[in-house]
C-alpha cells in the first residue's frame, strides 16, 4: 500500500489557514460584508484539517514504528463487527440528529427569527431527509 505526502501538504495548508484566520480577526477593524465572516472560516476549517492532519501524522508514525500496531489496526480497519458497531452508531445519530435538527427549526420559528434564515435550515433538513430517501430507494431495488 502506497501512502501519499498529500496529508503533510493538508497541514500545511490547514496551519496556514489557521494563522490567517487568526491574523484577520485580530487585524481587522471595522470588518465589512464577507470580511466579517472569512476568518472565521478560515480559522474554523484550519483548526478541523489541522487536527485531522495531526492525528493522521501521528497514527503513520506509530504504524512506522511498530509494524505490530500497524498490523492490529489494519484488522481493526477491515473488521465486521468494528463495521456494523460504526454503522450502527451512525444510524442512531442521525436518527437522534432529526430529531433535534427538526425541534431546533419550530423552537427558531416560535422565536421569530429572520425568515431568510429559517428557510435555510428548512432546506437543509429536507436535503438531509431527502438525501436519506433516496439511498434508503437505492439500496431497497439493490437487495
Amino acid at each position: 500500500m502506497k501512502k501519499t505526502n498529500s496529508i503533510y501538504y493538508l497541514t500545511v495548508v490547514a496551519l496556514v489557514l489557521l494563522v490567517g484566520g487568526i491574523y484577520f480577526i485580530k487585524t481587522n477593524q471595522n470588518p465589512q460584508g464577507l470580511q466579517q465572516v472569512l476568518p472565521y472560516i478560515c480559522f474554523g476549517l484550519g483548526c478541523s484539517f489541522l487536527s485531522h492532519g495531526i492525528g493522521e501524522i501521528l497514527i503513520r508514525l506509530v504504524m512506522k514504528n511498530n509494524p505490530v500496531a500497524a498490523k492490529q489496526i489494519e484488522i481493526n480497519k477491515k473488521d465486521e463487527r468494528n463495521l456494523a458497531i460504526a454503522n450502527q452508531a451512525k444510524a442512531k445519530a442521525y436518527d437522534m440528529m432529526v430529531i433535534v435538527f427538526g425541534a431546533l427549526i419550530l423552537a427558531f420559528s416560535l422565536m421569530d427569527i429572520d425568515f431568510k434564515k429559517l428557510v435555510l435550515l428548512v432546506i437543509a433538513y429536507l436535503f438531509f431527509l431527502g438525501y436519506n430517501s433516496y439511498y434508503r430507494l437505492k439500496f431497497y431495488k439493490e437487495m
